[in-house]
């Protein structure tokens, strides 16, 4: 018999590999906590370590397997060695159970003999790159951007299950917290935080670089699913949250939502002290949170954003009147998506907008997530 953990691990990642998204799926399950846990545990470490399971893999196995072979095998061979509590026999057994449930019969002697030489000692990974488990373009990126040293903290950072943080703890919670250095922001030392809304410190760092006062006026321009917008509303603005799509926003209620394409033109035209743009990215700065995105963005991906990216960062110049600050944000490590943009926008205003401060949160050497910020002022 499979368990529930290892049965809704196996099907999220197989339809992962498909394109879905981890969280989406895993929060779509009914587990009891004990097995959502687990299935949490073995989804999202295989995820992150998937380019070293692959290896192992490869020294044991064909290089040609079918997809829920090699699910399983990942699954497995995770289990085997980064999980203590998990009993061998149990890893490998449920393992070849999950192929024999996926109509690959023929395959379950394969799977038990290739778990079977799977231990724990260290392992000397060919490429650097495998190691740390990620793209080779994408380290080549970090090396260039931050120095080999702290390329390889951030990837390190990423194979590491993310702290978890919140804001504004709800009354009568029964969670263990801890204060951290921004207001309102609280780690999660321990606790049930099923049903509680969670927002990572690096996102948190964003809205304070507004400097916002009670009754000033404000625009979230990306705004869902809300949390920034939320974070905003804190210190009494008056604001407007907008994105693309109604349904992500229906969950926020906290001021008027209005449903645009921010890249097209907008009807705001100098109406607002306060701007927050934070665009859409490549995620780079959430790996450990969104390890799937690794494995599919690519360097073209990055430059079609960068262009996305440079429109909507022109928009949202338009709606900050005089004197006005908006700031510009990605939740992305790369250069092409942050400096690169601001620089690029900026040049074009001939004057009239000047960056005064930039900021980065840097995984592995900041807590939470990768974030970008650049502090705009009208001139």
């Amino acid at each position: 018999m499979i368990s529930p953990a290892r049965s809704t691990a196996f099907d999220v990642l197989t339809r992962v590999e498909s394109g879905s998204y981890a969280s989406d799926l895993l929060f779509a399950q009914s587990l009891s906590p004990r097995d959502a846990a687990l299935a949490s545990e073995i989804i999202y470490g295989t995820l992150r370590r998937q380019a070293q399971l692959d290896y192992l893999i490869a020294l044991h196995a064909p290089a040609r397997l079918d997809t829920a072979v090699r699910i399983a095998l990942r699954v497995g061979i995770y289990q085997l060695r980064h999980l203590d509590r998990v009993p061998p026999h149990a890893a490998v057994t449920e393992s070849v159970e999950l192929v024999k449930r996926a109509r690959k019969r023929s395959a379950a002697g394969l799977v038990n003999a290739v778990l079977r030489k799977i231990d724990r000692k260290p392992v000397l990974w060919p490429a650097r790159a495998i190691e740390l488990s990620q793209p080779q373009w994408l380290i080549d990126q970090w090396d260039r951007e931050f120095g080999s040293e702290t390329a390889t903290r951030i990837a390190e950072a990423f194979l590491e299950r993310p702290e978890i943080y919140l804001r504004n703890p709800p009354p009568g919670h029964s969670l263990q917290l801890e204060p951290t250095e921004i207001a309102g922001a609280f780690r999660v030392l321990s606790g049930d935080t099923t049903n509680i809304r969670l927002q990572d410190i690096g996102s948190q760092s964003i809205v304070p670089l507004l400097g916002l006062e009670s009754g000033q006026t404000f625009l979230d321009l990306c705004a869902a699913p809300g949390n920034k917008t939320t974070q905003a509303l804190e210190s009494g603005v008056r604001g407007i949250a907008c994105d693309i799509h109604l349904h992500r926003l229906r969950q926020f209620t906290g001021c008027p939502r209005v449903v645009l394409d921010a890249t097209r033109l907008l009807s705001f035209s100098g109406d607002f002290d306060l701007n927050l743009l934070d665009a859409p990215c490549s995620g780079t700065g959430t790996l450990a949170r969104n390890p799937e995105i690794r494995w599919r963005i690519q360097l073209s991906d990055v430059l079609e954003l960068h262009e996305k990216q440079t429109v909507l960062l022109r928009q949202a110049l338009l709606a900050l009147c005089a004197h006005g600050r908006l700031v510009y944000s990605t939740c992305s490590l790369e250069r092409q998506e942050n400096e690169d943009v601001v620089a690029r926008v900026i040049s074009e205003t001939a004057g009239k907008f000047r960056v005064i401060e930039t900021r980065r949160r840097t995984p592995g050497v900041d807590p939470g997530d990768g974030f970008f910020a650049a502090v705009i002022t009208s001139s």
